[in-house]
């Protein structure tokens, strides 16, 4: 995708709080705008959690449909639903929805994490198992790597067939306890990726923006969105996902790139039509 950039909204997360900033979306209505909004603003994936009218976040069937069926009346982005779920969840429930909706892609955890003081696991069998299943229903994987060993893990799963081209990875860096932010750290990821990978980055928390840059200097996508960080500045909350959206678009535009749209990269991930 030469001279083009694909922009990934996180507009909700699974641990993200109203408390935190009052615009976060949580029924399927409040998704399935701020989908809309985050489209029109230049995002071509949605990366999708959902949560309980209450905003607790959940991996029920039944909630995804819900919201993605809401996205779907509002906008044609492409929908990207996450299965590393919530701390908490078993990977049974985390991975239910990839048969149930079939969705176009899904994101695959490719390893174990801490998370502060939380934890998520993700054996060598479990992703596995969520590769096969993902393979057999035709559902794009993200594969979200946390640290160093969790690429070379995805490349067990390559190796063993697991996963077919194009392979598309999301680098996460400054997950508390896992590894934290700083140029040199994402071109070692980068360094470790299979050839001809494409990758999104994703900052965490104040990483956010820097990664941003850091993401086009060496070649890569972009993630933005409340899950990440709610902030647009230091002490000035984001007024919505859009703005999100819309800083990147600009970024990459001043940086001569074209921002894909979501039939672009349908085609470009080939993704189950």
């Amino acid at each position: 995708m030469d001279g083009k950039i694909v922009i990934t909204c996180a507009c909700t997360g699974a641990e993200t709080t109203k408390a935190q900033n009052p615009a976060l979306p949580i029924t399927p209505d409040e998704v399935a705008q701020a989908a809309a909004d985050a489209a029109a603003a230049g995002a071509a994936i949605l990366h999708l959690h959902v949560r309980t009218d209450d905003g607790k976040p959940t991996a029920d069937v039944a909630r995804f449909k819900e919201v993605i069926q809401a996205v779907r009346r509002k906008t044609d982005i492409v929908v990207e639903i996450t299965t590393g779920g919530a701390v908490g969840d078993t990977p049974e429930e985390r991975l239910k929805p990839i048969a149930a909706l079939e969705p176009e892609m899904a994101s695959l955890d490719c390893g174990t994490v801490n998370f502060g003081d939380d934890f998520i696991v993700n054996t060598l069998p479990t992703m596995r198992a969520f590769a096969a299943e993902f393979r057999a229903h035709k559902v794009r994987a993200t594969l979200e790597c946390f640290d160093l060993g969790h690429i070379y893990a995805s490349r067990m799963l390559i190796k063993e067939g697991l996963l077919d081209e194009p392979y598309h990875y999301g680098l996460v860096l400054n997950v508390p306890g896992a590894v934290p932010y700083s140029p040199e750290n994402l071109v070692t990821l980068v360094r470790a990726l299979p050839p001809h990978a494409d990758f999104t980055v994703m900052g965490v928390g104040r990483s956010c923006l820097p990664s941003q840059y850091d993401a086009i200097v060496n070649g890569g996508w972009i993630r933005v969105g409340f899950e990440d960080n709610v902030y647009y500045a230091k002490g000035v909350l984001a007024a919505s996902n859009a703005q999100l959206v819309e800083r990147a678009s600009r970024i990459a535009k001043e940086a001569q790139l074209e921002v894909a749209s979501p039939d672009e990269v349908r085609k470009y991930l080939k993704l189950r039509s």
